[in-house]
């Protein structure tokens, strides 16, 4: 069974915004860290954004002032609510549970016009 889902990738233009989702399994949900990931065509795996089991945020610092990591433990959910979405954000995005050390599948988001 899958532990940890992302959904709402898609192509947008540049300056739109996008919110992606990620839902995790598990009943101990809210003690555990979770992190966004990207992987840009050609590059490697990066740091997006972090947040942890009291709601402490970090990010990458192309991204700040633009993207907003939460969650929702109630509904074992994290997201990254994406604004002025540029080009060079165009990635497949991946969620990651700390401490178990689960992934996602990634979605992809491509900014384009």
């Amino acid at each position: 069974q899958v532990q940890v889902a992302e959904s709402g990738g898609g192509l947008v233009q540049p300056g739109g915004s996008l919110r992606l989702s990620c839902a995790a399994s598990g009943s101990m949900f809210s003690i555990y860290a979770m992190a966004w990931f990207r992987q840009g065509p050609g590059k490697q795996r990066e740091l997006v954004a972090r947040i942890t089991s009291s709601s402490s945020t970090e990010y990458t610092d192309s991204v700040k002032g633009r993207f907003t990591i939460s969650r929702d433990n109630a509904k074992n959910t994290v997201y990254l609510q994406m604004n002025s979405l540029k080009p060079e954000d165009t990635a497949v995005y991946y969620c990651y549970q700390e401490v178990r050390r689960i992934w996602g599948q990634g979605t992809q988001v491509t900014v384009s016009s």
